[in-house]
C-alpha cells in the first residue's frame, strides 16, 4: 500500500501540469448531466473531471490515493472557488458506505471488485461515466498489465444492471490512426 502511494505521489510531484483535461466521454456528453446534484470523481488524479463537474454546477467529491494529487487539486479549486471536496484515500468497496451520488466518473482506473459498490452508490436515475484502457490496442504505450486493461465489452458486463446510454469501443476497426483508440467509453444510468 505505501509503495503504491509513493509511486503515485512521485508521478504527481513530477507533473508540471497546469491544465486539467476532462475525460472525453464526459466532455462530449455534458448535456446528460443533471442541473444540480452530487458527483464523485473516483481515482481523480489531478481532478480534471472534478473541476469540469463543479463548473457544471454539481457538488463534487474527489477521491485519490495520492496526497500530492489531492493537495494540487485542493489548491486549484480553492483559488477558483469551485465546490470540490478532495480527499486522499485508498479506494475499496467500503469507501462507498454511506455515500450516494447523482453522477460518478471513473477515468483510466480499473478495479473490477468495485463495480457493485459503484452501482450501489448511484442514486436512482444516477449516471456513471466510465472511460479506461482496453487490451485490444493500436500501440504498445502503457499501461500494458492486463489486470488494468478491459477485455472486449467488459464494461458492459461489469455494469450490466445499468441502462446503457452510450458505449464505444473502437478497437482495431477501420482507420486505426483516427478516432479514440485503446480505450472504451461507457455511460450508464441506474434504473429506479
Amino acid at each position: 500500500m505505501d509503495a503504491l502511494i509513493g509511486k503515485w505521489n512521485e508521478i504527481y510531484k513530477q507533473s508540471g501540469q497546469e491544465t486539467y483535461p476532462v475525460v472525453q466521454v464526459l466532455a462530449e456528453n455534458p448535456f446528460l448531466l443533471p442541473q444540480t446534484g452530487t458527483a464523485l470523481d473516483l481515482a481523480c488524479g489531478l481532478g480534471g473531471n472534478a473541476i469540469f463537474l463543479a463548473k457544471q454546477g454539481l457538488v463534487v467529491t474527489a477521491w485519490d490515493i495520492s496526497s500530492v494529487a489531492i493537495d494540487k487539486l485542493t489548491a486549484y479549486v480553492v483559488r477558483k472557488g469551485l465546490n470540490v471536496n478532495a480527499c486522499q484515500q485508498k479506494i475499496t468497496a467500503k469507501s462507498f458506505n454511506g455515500y450516494s451520488f447523482d453522477v460518478i466518473v471513473v477515468s483510466r482506473f480499473l478495479d473490477r471488485t468495485l463495480s457493485d459498490a459503484i452501482i450501489g452508490a448511484l442514486k436512482p436515475d444516477g449516471l456513471l461515466f466510465y472511460q479506461t484502457f482496453t487490451r485490444e490496442k493500436t500501440s504498445l504505450k502503457p499501461p500494458n498489465n492486463p489486470d488494468y486493461l478491459l477485455t472486449e465489452n467488459e464494461l458492459l458486463a461489469l455494469f450490466s444492471p445499468l441502462r446503457v446510454v452510450f458505449y464505444r469501443e473502437n478497437a482495431l476497426i477501420g482507420e486505426q490512426m483516427r478516432g479514440l483508440r485503446n480505450e472504451a467509453q461507457f455511460v450508464g444510468q441506474k434504473r429506479k
